[in-house]
């Protein structure tokens, strides 16, 4: 049965038709992912769903005894709280069942008979909900939640009002978490997390929370990896593909395909009668054509064929950019630092040696907060480290794209601006009005939005006629900011696509210039750079040369060997401590009653010395496992394999209690 349903959905804005008529079924445990062009009604879907939309025809069925649980754009919070108690908010019922138990208890002391039977019966009742809203241990889950959307111990204090824009946003994803509804319907969970933030909901997603999860989301690869079913917005339809990501991609392509060859068949079969018809219309045979005229018009009327929506990949003849020197940018002990509030130093980067050079792609990585925009300030020499030297290399001219476009003039219409944009930066290059509008519908603007003046777009638009101009400018390096912080999917895939280096097999151009990107969009940054600085937020700065996947991959090992480092010094920590005690504790007698308490006092000390071994050889079979990619990457397995090593060390530790015990 549906968890979440909804039926013959009808919605307009004005005379815009958004939903169409549509029908949804989310089974329990689902996870659903919802895309399609900014504006198409993804959002409006998921506020119908929720309740906070009221349609306009059709309806919305809510299993009985479930709650749905919506991440809001705009949340609202007690003003008075602090960020770890707004947080703990979501635990509001569990603290009112609490009340609950306890009058319950101070009742059960005078009551008798029937009464007592009856408080019984409802203190079962109310520990069983207790129980399913979390228990007693809710100060580690808002903790670990907290800490897993990059909030540190130091932020739980600060008064509510006191938070930016981005971490409230990621406060009220905090507290829908913890709710823990039936089913999770989050518009763009990861709009304020940065890549570290990403993973960590991944997981959760994926391991912790078992409702239904129906998501609307621009990353895609947060929906390949938790996502089971997409649903496509296109034009007031539902359109359903089973799998992932990935998956919509590939069967979407070769439905588009089918659809498009179905619909040039039947153009042709149109333009075949209405030639027949131009040639016949006015000789002996004018009746028949007059027929066939008929037959051809109720044709066109009752046709559903449609000319598919394309989103394929493209190649501009962009202006070429002049040839930069071997080296673009080198920088040598950088260090950059600034004091807070409190008086403390902040370091963003210490002693950063590196050396970009010509047609190298390199992305910046790291958590909010880290300083990977103040680096990049300091590489472009627009703001000065505290220490090191920058040397930008001979004849680079940079192209900037920054999150703020208050350089735009509104009343300029867009296949305009991007000829001004060119006439500016490249005055031997002059871009025909043609020419201009074929690369404004490269990034996506269809001919009546062309000539939409700048000021009249949405966010998301701007960022992309910002993007088209800055790579039709003939900049030799491209600085890109959180290019993607407004796009969705289809205009993000185009800015992949622009930037693409030249293919040499089958010389399609491409940009052959210098990129460095921050972006916390990881599929962007996998096809785009093949260089990375990753900051950690300390002040340390890893230089690594290769992809995300191979840096992640990389990174998924580090931390695997550092946890069962962690693990067995604690382990060896014990046991010492255990073999101090047991030195100063008498011997057990061999003879006496010990034996029957303890089963350990049977086995000679040969016996309990090869148990030790052949656990100790186990244990350390399993940490060098843990350590495979294989096993890492399979959770189920490491699940197991932790398991099993648990029991091992619990095993383990009355055996050599015993053993020092017996050769102390």
């Amino acid at each position: 049965m549906p968890i979440l349903s909804c039926t013959n959905l009808r919605h307009a804005f004005g005379t815009r038709t958004i939903l169409d008529g549509v029908s949804l079924s989310i089974e329990p445990g689902e996870r659903l992912g919802i895309v399609g062009r900014n504006g198409c009604g993804k959002s409006t879907l998921l506020k119908v769903l929720s309740g906070v939309v009221e349609p306009q025809d059709g309806e919305v069925s809510l299993a009985r005894g479930s709650r749905a649980g919506y991440l809001e754009q705009d949340p609202t919070f007690d003003p008075d709280e602090t960020l770890r108690g707004a947080a703990e908010a979501a635990f509001a019922e569990l603290h009112r069942l609490h009340h609950d138990l306890n009058v319950v208890f101070e009742r059960m002391g005078t009551a008798e008979g029937a009464d007592l039977e009856r408080l019984l019966k409802k203190q079962a009742e109310l520990e069983r909900q207790i129980d399913a809203a979390g228990g007693y241990a809710i100060d580690h889950k808002i903790d670990a939640v907290l800490h897993g959307l990059g909030f540190t111990d130091a932020q739980f204090t600060v008064p509510v009002p006191g938070l930016s824009g981005g971490q409230r946003g990621r406060l009220a994803l905090a507290r829908l978490l913890l709710e823990n509804p039936d089913a999770l319907l989050l518009d763009e969970p990861t709009n304020h997390l940065d890549i570290e933030g990403c993973l960590w909901l991944e997981s959760f997603l994926k391991e912790e929370f078992r409702g239904a999860v129906v998501m609307v989301s621009h990353d895609r690869y947060l929906l390949d990896n938790v996502v089971t079913r997409i649903i496509e917005v296109e034009q007031g339809r539902l359109i359903d593909y089973p799998g992932n990501y990935e998956a919509f991609r590939e069967i979407r392509a070769q439905r588009r395909l089918t659809m498009l060859r179905a619909y040039e068949n039947e153009q042709d079969k149109f333009r075949k009668e209405e030639a027949f018809i131009r040639r016949y219309r006015a000789g002996q045979r004018a009746k028949q054509a007059q027929g066939r005229l008929s037959k051809l018009t109720r044709a066109k009327e009752q046709s559903t064929l449609e000319r598919p929506m394309e989103m394929d990949a493209f190649r501009l003849e962009l202006p070429r950019a002049e040839r930069t020197g071997d080296i673009v940018i080198s920088a040598r002990g950088l260090s950059k630092s600034y004091t807070q509030e409190d008086g403390s130093v902040r370091v963003l980067f210490k002693d950063l040696d590196v050396s970009i050079g010509r047609g190298e792609r390199w992305g910046i990585i790291g958590p909010n907060g880290a300083g990977k925009s103040t680096l990049v300030r300091c590489l472009l020499k627009e703001q000065e480290p505290d220490a090191g030297t920058v040397r930008i290399g001979s004849n680079v001219k940079v192209g900037h794209y920054k999150q703020i476009h208050d350089f735009l003039d509104p009343e300029i219409s867009v296949y305009r601006y991007l000829q001004g944009v060119i006439l500016k930066e490249c005055p031997g290059q002059l871009l025909s009005e043609q020419q201009a509008r074929d690369l404004a519908g490269a990034f996506l603007f269809s001919g009546s939005e062309q000539e939409r003046e700048m000021g009249r777009l949405s966010g998301g638009e701007r960022s992309r006629a910002v993007l088209a101009g800055l790579l039709a400018s003939a900049k030799n390096l491209l600085v890109l900011d959180e290019p993607t912080n407004h796009l969705d999917i289809p205009s993000a895939e185009r800015l992949e696509d622009a930037l693409a280096p030249p293919d040499e097999e089958t010389g399609e151009s491409g940009y052959e210039g210098c990129l460095i990107l921050i972006s916390h969009d990881r599929a962007l940054i996998d096809a785009t750079c093949d260089h990375l600085l990753v900051m950690d937020g300390r002040g340390n700065v890893e230089v690594f040369h290769g992809n995300y996947s191979l840096w992640h991959e990389k990174d998924l090992v580090r931390r695997a060997e550092a946890l069962a480092a962690q693990r067995k010094e604690q382990e060896r920590q014990v046991r010492v401590a255990d073999q101090a005690k047991a030195r100063q504790k008498p011997a057990p007698s061999a003879s006496g009653g010990a034996g029957a308490k303890n089963p350990l006092a049977r086995l000679s000390i040969e016996e309990i010395e090869g148990r030790i071994a052949k656990i100790e050889a186990r244990i350390a079979e399993i940490d060098r496992l843990m350590g495979e990619p294989e096993v890492w990457g399979n959770p189920a397995r490491c699940q197991s394999l932790g398991q099993e090593r648990t029991n091992l060390v619990q095993e383990l530790e009355p055996l050599e209690m015993e053993y020092f015990g017996r050769s102390g």
